[in-house]
């Protein structure tokens, strides 16, 4: 039998969800944070770090590794994205824990949708309410709440809130791989995978990849033969790698770039292509076929092609350890009076790159909502509540 709530739990849930989060969320949302918008992220990091600040331990705002693309032209430059905040908390504790999140969203500057509204009452939309500027104050509400637990020195965590999770986490991932290390669990706080509350479990990998494609221009008229055709490479490149699709692992040739007059034998294209491997060793096939693919069409064609990119989102299969974390959500669930399950998405989070560092993850403790991604935004406003009591109870039963 599930043992029920002590009185020094029972404080600390109150003390949860009685924290000022509808008066942030809007707060946070009403900056634009876009992954591109390095101004914006700047001002969203320096009010997180003075949020979070209400926590002990180590603040510290740490600039992205280097990161490059390739443009149409094929030419590689360099991306810029902001800072990413990293909340260190009694390292020294015999539990540690990893608890994670991303300040930035899909709206740009330039995007239309730049304010909150109430949909109806307890339905608040906006930019990012649900994700994550709804998670995170979850997040900080279960963390001040059980500063006050008398178990709390047995904990320790780290928080990782970074700048890029919406564009792949190019910049931060490896500052997710150092924080995830020596870690019991973590806990990410997307939105729910469904407005009522239900988790994400597996999730495939993803992989994005820019192929650039180099030939040799000629006239289209007088001396084609002497030309090399990367557009025609790069599109017979595409229809190979369409002919990989099988069951656990999706490929996405998503766009070709390139050419010009069309008396120009064009001598370069890009493809840009995403893959989706469900299991580890889909990965691992999907690399070694694309790698055999390209070298049979630069052969076929007389081309030359260069590989940009990498499955910067591994697999996330339920092990056992991330089932045991899992029914433990659940358990802490239904003793809140809150029916949590779990099903498996096609979506890739930061979640995906902590699981790979073999630490159990739910990466699905932000609020209810939906319509992410999109102008229809939305959070359930009494989730806040919910959720941030769930996050406060798993940390006191992590510490006991």
């Amino acid at each position: 039998m599930t043992e029920p709530l002590t009185s020094a739990e029972q404080a600390v849930v109150e003390r949860a969800m009685a924290a000022p989060m509808l008066d942030q969320v809007p707060r946070w949302a009403a900056i634009n944070s876009g992954s591109r918008n390095l101004e914006g992220l700047a001002l969203m990091a320096e009010q997180l770090a003075q949020a979070f600040a209400e926590l002990p331990g180590q603040i510290e705002l740490l600039d992205p590794e280097p990161v490059t693309r390739i443009d149409a032209q094929g030419q590689e430059s360099d991306v810029l994205h902001g800072r990413n905040l990293l909340l260190t908390v009694r390292p020294e504790a015999p539990v540690q824990l990893l608890l994670t999140g991303h300040m930035d969203t899909v709206f740009e500057a330039d995007h239309p949708f730049q304010s909150c509204q109430w949909l109806s009452p307890g339905v608040l939309n906006g930019p990012g309410v649900a994700d994550m500027k709804g998670g995170i104050a979850v997040m900080l509400a279960a963390l001040q709440a059980f500063e006050t637990s008398p178990d709390r020195d047995r904990v320790g965590y780290q928080v990782v809130l970074n700048s890029d999770e919406e564009v792949g986490s190019p910049g931060s991932a490896p500052l997710l791989r150092r924080a995830a290390a020596g870690k019991l669990a973590a806990f990410t706080y997307e939105p729910s995978a469904l407005p009522d509350g239900t988790l994400a479990g597996a999730r495939p990998g993803s992989g994005n990849f820019s192929i650039l494609v180099k030939g040799r221009s000629a006239h289209a008229g007088r001396n084609p033969q002497d030309g090399r055709n990367a557009v025609i490479g790069a599109a017979d490149l595409a229809l190979r790698l369409s002919a990989l699709v099988r069951p656990g692992l999706s490929v996405n040739c998503a766009k070709i770039e390139g050419g010009g007059p069309n008396n120009v034998v064009p001598d370069h294209a890009v493809l840009r292509v995403n893959m989706r491997p469900l299991t580890p060793d889909l990965q691992t096939f999907a690399e070694q076929a694309l790698d055999r693919l390209m070298a049979e069409v630069a052969t076929a064609h007389d081309l030359h092609l260069h590989r940009h990119g990498s499955f910067a989102r591994p697999p996330k299969p339920v092990d056992a350890p991330g089932q045991r974390l899992l029914e433990l959500v659940r358990t802490c669930g239904r003793l809140l009076g809150q029916e949590i399950g779990w099903k498996d998405t096609g979506g890739v989070c930061d979640g995906n790159n902590i699981a790979a560092c073999g630490v159990p993850v739910v990466d699905t403790m932000g609020v209810r909502g939906g319509s992410i991604h999109s102008s229809d935004e939305y959070l359930i406003a009494e989730s806040l509540g919910e959720r941030a009591a769930l996050s406060a109870l798993l940390l006191c039963r992590l510490a006991r």
